[in-house]
């Protein structure tokens, strides 16, 4: 373009430029197929490729040259060899005064070589602009001038800073670390690997690059920020606004980022980690992303929750969820962890193990997940069955959540055979269930019958000890100083053991009232028995004392009494009848307290 005031010496016809000018054009350059119609000469003084072009073909009897540039930008041998100032100088000047110390000049220079980062590599623009970002990024921004973003909105269209109306061209950036996120989020996935690559060797912390790629990552796989709970509300710097977000591969991108995740732990993190295999799963990645992602989320499967392990099936499989990859999930956490294999199932070891609180965490997970997946009716037993063994039996201390989930299981797959049941009931220790999951056990239809009888077998055995256990904490308490040095894992026996106790006392005072109410029963069935044979007593004499008998009325006798006269007469004289004894017996029987005993039988 012309300077203003001034003409412009070129002018187009379709693909062709002319230069304005009375000499003929000698020679065309040809630009990604439009052609330039120039003059040899200035172009020979000033382009070493040109003048090699020119002595090659000085023998031809052409009287117009066409050079073809295919390799342009760049290459051109415009150095001070052919002059003085020359392009390549004036490049490297611009470069290192303007855009190496300008954050969005550099960020657009990076994005403007995406489409020829071969050549842009050759003539190292692009590590040069990576090692400036990563200094700037290293250097606390208020260094470089950049104000912080208290000026809030007070800004130009073009993003510089208004004072009093006046373009200052100061530049907007936050002072929190994360403020560059936003703007190498519109790199591609191969310069955003490197500056990342750079900024690590540079020393800058691991969990700002961390963040920084699952920045990343929810900007270009689609579901990862709803799955994450949203994005972050990061406030967008000035370069933003200029440029457009990278066409990003997805499968390049889970790769690379597989590759730059540090060896990282927390509870956010773990959850970014459950999400990208969501999405390798969905992209169907390879099975090394794959492998990688379950081996970070299995070393700290204790951090996770229920509902990112709740991973949909995406495959031809039958199932809901993928229970296969959390089975490897589990696998890699009991690997991880050496002393898992040295706890015995048998013994305390894992109240006194330091992890202890990490394993306690880990199954109760997996047991809650079990029941989640328990209802699918496409859940085969041996599935079920090696989900609930990946996590070693000693890992358990209670094997409620296990029972719950069995009988999830059992209830949603009624067609089950009694040997089918059997075989995943003994994935449970019946020894290490609660109080009231053995009163659910031992009432359970759906369990096989053998099943129940051991878990009534058990229970057997723990109403024994308890009742020990009882007269022992008897013993120990009638001590003056035995309160004083109770360990806290014999407190939570004691507690174990109370609850025992408590059950055994009120199964003493029950039987006592079935007792007391058999006796009273007896009594009354006693009664009413003696109650009886004289209402057949007084029935006879009734039935004799009223038979019809006529006395002649001239002997002067009289009728006899009728049957109701006597019943009256006997009613009167205050003797107590049959059904007066009765009706005295009733309020014995409605007595409240042995209708309680009955209603607690």
């Amino acid at each position: 373009m012309a300077p203003p005031g001034k003409t412009s010496g070129f002018h187009r016809e379709g693909d062709h430029w002319y230069y304005i000018s009375s000499l003929q054009s000698d020679i065309t350059v040809v630009v990604d197929e439009v052609k330039f119609h120039l003059h040899k000469f200035p172009l020979i003084s000033r382009c070493g490729k040109i003048a090699t072009i020119f002595e090659d073909c000085e023998s031809s009897t052409d009287m117009t040259l066409t050079v073809p540039l295919e390799e342009f930008p760049g290459y051109l041998s415009m150095t001070d060899d052919y002059g003085e100032d020359n392009l390549l100088s004036k490049s490297e000047s611009y470069f290192h005064k303007h855009i190496l110390k300008d954050w969005k000049d550099c960020i657009l220079a990076l994005q403007s070589c995406e489409l020829v980062i071969p050549r842009a590599d050759k003539l190292q623009i692009i590590s040069r602009c990576i090692n400036a970002l990563s200094v700037m990024i290293c250097t606390d921004p208020s260094l470089f001038g950049w104000p912080m973003m208290m000026y809030g909105s007070l800004q130009s269209p073009g993003g510089s800073i208004l004072w009093n109306g006046i373009n200052t061209g100061a530049k907007i950036h936050s002072n929190e670390s994360n403020w560059w996120f936003e703007d190498v989020s519109y790199l591609c996935v191969e310069l955003f690997e490197r500056l990342i690559q750079t900024m690590e060797a540079k020393g800058i912390s691991l969990e700002n690059l961390a963040r920084s790629i699952m920045y990343y990552c929810k900007k270009y796989l689609p579901g990862l920020g709803r799955w994450q709970g949203g994005q972050s509300g990061l406030s967008r710097t000035v370069a933003s606004f200029s440029m457009t977000p990278a066409n990003v591969n997805q499968d390049a991108l889970l790769r690379s980022v597989i590759k730059l995740l540090p060896e990282k732990k927390g509870k956010s993190f773990c959850r970014f980690l459950l999400g990208l295999l969501r999405v390798a799963l969905i992209l169907g990645v390879n099975n090394t992303c794959q492998d990688s992602l379950e081996r970070r989320i299995g070393i700290q499967l204790d951090l996770a929750t229920l509902d990112g392990l709740l991973i949909p099936n995406y495959s031809d499989s039958d199932t809901l969820y993928n229970t296969d990859c959390v089975e490897r999930m589990i696998r890699h956490f009991v690997s991880s962890e050496p002393s898992a294999a040295s706890i015995s199932p048998l013994s305390a070891d894992l109240d006194t193990s330091p992890s202890s609180g990490r394993f306690k965490r880990v199954a109760k997970l997996i047991d809650n997940y079990v029941a989640e997946v328990a209802s699918d009716v496409n859940l085969k037993p041996g599935k079920l069955r090696a989900l609930a063994e990946a996590l070693p039996e000693s890992l358990r201390s209670l094997h409620d959540g296990l029972y719950r989930a069995l009988d999830i299981y059992i209830k949603a797959h009624p067609w089950l055979s009694d040997k089918e049941r059997e075989q995943l009931c003994n994935i449970i220790d019946f020894q290490k269930l609660s109080i009231d999951a053995c009163a659910h056990a031992s009432q359970n239809e759906r369990l096989p019958l053998r099943i129940v009888l051991q878990v009534l077998f058990f229970e057997q055995m723990q109403l024994r000890t308890a009742l020990a256990g009882c007269l022992n904490v008897l013993d120990a308490e009638s001590a003056p100083t035995a309160s004083l040095a109770i360990p806290n894992e014999a407190a939570g026996q004691r507690a174990h053991r109370d609850g025992w106790v408590t059950v055994v006392r009120e199964n003493q005072v029950l039987k006592v009232d079935m007792e007391r109410m058999r006796s009273r029963v007896g009594e009354l069935e006693e009664e009413f028995s003696k109650i009886k044979e004289e209402m057949k007593k007084a029935t006879k004499s009734n039935s004799y004392i009223s038979s019809p008998r006529l006395v002649p009325r001239g002997t002067g006798c009289k009728l006899l009494p009728q049957a109701s006269d006597a019943q009256q007469d006997v009613v009167g004289s205050g003797t107590p009848t049959p059904r007066a004894s009765v009706e005295q017996a009733r309020p014995s029987i409605k007595n409240p307290r042995h209708r309680k005993s009955f209603s607690q039988f």
